[in-house]
């Protein structure tokens, strides 16, 4: 037995372990300062632009963002198993694009690279926002071996975010938007529908060039309250994420605002969505419009009216029933837009786009991108190969097809130079005016095609894909015009060529920040005989 006076000398020892588990993880490492020079900078910016006089004839533009609806998810390309014609009638009437690229497999990275017309690594905007981390070691060890597992895997982290700073994460606002840029040049602006880009007013849409707001500004809602009267609720109990979109429903961010206000708002979202957009374009039909109808469909949760759940009755599994419905809604809510511009006469002279933010989400068993591999999280082509239209009469032959890769940053300085904004000689966005090329074969809008977040490494040069892991060092290396799935790792034939491609990503990434907050998970992938593992 113990002595009594051994008992004080070994207090110390057993709560070192204690302590251990329990000190907090929070640091002032991921403090977010904005840069008030460049704010100025930004400021002098746009207050050069030219103003449209009266006598200028300027198009609208209208801008649709999909939520994780993959490439074949749609019936344009020929896999998917809904038809949308609306959807891909935009192509019909304009352009498609056949590679067309995200610039992140996540959603706000990907939106932020959409706004901004630049890599979002450029500006910190490297990994997803996160309003919750880790907060000691003891919540690692519980959701590393409790929670999580298979495709997801808890992050060990060291470091967290201060919830001061957790709170400023998303665009900085010294960052110029589109929005910001055709305010300047006279446009009225709205952003309807999902934000997901900053929590702060000074990087919410009412102050980076929106003048009118309608939706919500994290990652997911609900698309009614549950247990709605007509509207199906599916769960998914296999995916770990999905309780957590039921149990956060709309609070918070999560809330249904209308310019910062919180609403109540009964009608399914993709409807009201619509509705707030046939409104907002009615009002504004005597002037150009920006209008950008960021729908949060498909993503989950899976709510969908029961008379689009009943088209796809013979659908066994429930999930992708619901999954089906949500994409056959989102089709018909994009031609309710479509004829709106139509009556009011304004459909020659706008400039439609339509993309997804990225690859559909295999993780919840809703779709499996094939043929193409992987989904949303990865650097495979399933996760970051999107859809994406573009229709403007008279402007865009009816029926073309663009081959060469593009990517989400083209869309600024597309929009910048249809509205007839002239961008500095040194303007640093990365996108190029997808009109320089269309109807040009001879040239391509990008040599390289970047993709980083954290230890995960992806670049596409010419035919060649690589894809890499800095931390566990796997590499995998494609050529795309072969084998447009992936389906054939090249990398044990082609060493140097892969090598040559990690060097082009380094000469790239070597200039980039730090990133301004930091991953929270590891998302797997099954390649066959190995996972491949991606930052979160």
């Amino acid at each position: 037995m113990l002595k009594r006076k051994m008992l004080p000398a070994l207090i110390p020892l057993a709560a070192a372990p204690v302590l251990y588990l329990l000190w907090p993880l929070k640091s002032d490492d991921f403090e977010i300062n904005w840069d008030k020079d460049a704010l100025k900078e930004k400021q002098k910016f746009l207050s050069s632009i030219n103003r449209a006089g009266s006598n200028d004839s300027l198009p609208n533009v209208l801008l649709i963002i999909a939520d994780d609806l993959g490439v074949n998810d749609i019936s344009f390309f020929g896999h998917g198993k809904v038809s949308t014609p609306n959807i891909d009638g935009i192509g019909k009437s304009g352009i498609a694009f056949e590679q067309a690229y995200t610039a992140s497999p996540l959603c706000s990275p990907s939106r932020a690279s959409l706004l901004t017309g630049k890599y979002p690594q450029r500006f910190g905007f490297e990994f997803q926002m996160h309003d919750r981390y880790l907060t000691n070691r003891l919540e690692y060890f519980v959701f590393r071996y409790f929670i999580s597992g298979g495709i997801w895997q808890a992050k060990s982290m060291e470091k967290v975010p201060r919830r001061k700073d957790i709170e400023r994460q998303g665009i900085p606002p010294s960052q110029v938007t589109i929005a910001e840029l055709v305010k300047a040049r006279g446009y009225a602006t709205a952003l309807i529908g999902k934000w997901h880009v900053g929590w702060q007013s000074e990087n919410m849409p009412l102050n980076l060039g929106f003048d009118q707001q309608y939706g919500f500004f994290d990652a997911h809602t609900l698309y009614a309250p549950i247990g709605t009267e007509g509207i199906t609720d599916q769960r998914i109990e296999k995916d770990f994420t999905d309780k957590y979109n039921w149990k956060l429903g709309r609070k918070g961010w999560h809330g249904i605002f209308r310019n910062y206000q919180p609403i109540e708002e009964s009608e399914h979202l993709t409807d009201a969505i619509t509705r707030e957009s046939i409104s907002y374009i009615r009002e504004n039909n005597s002037r150009p419009f920006f209008l950008t109808v960021a729908y949060n469909a498909p993503h989950t949760p899976l709510q969908a009216p029961d008379r689009y759940v009943e088209m796809f009755k013979d659908e066994p599994d429930p999930i992708k029933r619901v999954y089906y419905a949500m994409i056959k809604q989102l089709d018909d809510d994009i031609g309710k837009l479509l004829n709106e511009l139509n009556a009011q006469g304004l459909l020659d002279n706008t400039l439609i786009i339509f993309l997804s933010d990225n690859g559909g989400a295999t993780y919840t068993y809703t779709t499996d991108n094939g043929p193409l591999r992987g989904g949303k999280i990865t650097d495979f082509e399933g996760g970051i190969r999107i859809p994406m239209f573009m229709s403007w009469p008279g402007k865009i032959q009816p029926g073309s097809r663009y081959d060469a890769p593009v990517i989400t940053m083209d869309i600024f300085t597309t929009i910048a130079g249809a509205t007839g904004i002239a961008l500095p000689p040194d303007n640093d966005t990365d996108g190029s005016d997808l009109f320089r090329y269309i109807n040009n074969d001879s040239l391509v809008p990008h040599e390289h095609l970047y993709w980083q977040r954290g230890a995960s490494r992806a670049v596409r040069s010419g035919d060649w894909k690589a894809i890499w892991n800095e931390e566990f060092g796997d590499t995998l290396l494609y050529n795309l015009k072969t084998d447009p799935n992936e389906d054939s790792d090249q990398f044990s034939q082609n060493k140097d060529l892969a090598r040559n491609l990690v060097r082009i990503h380094s000469d790239w990434s070597d200039r980039l920040p730090a990133p301004l907050w930091p991953p929270v998970m590891w998302f797997g992938e099954n390649i066959g005989d190995r996972w491949i593992y991606f930052e979160d």
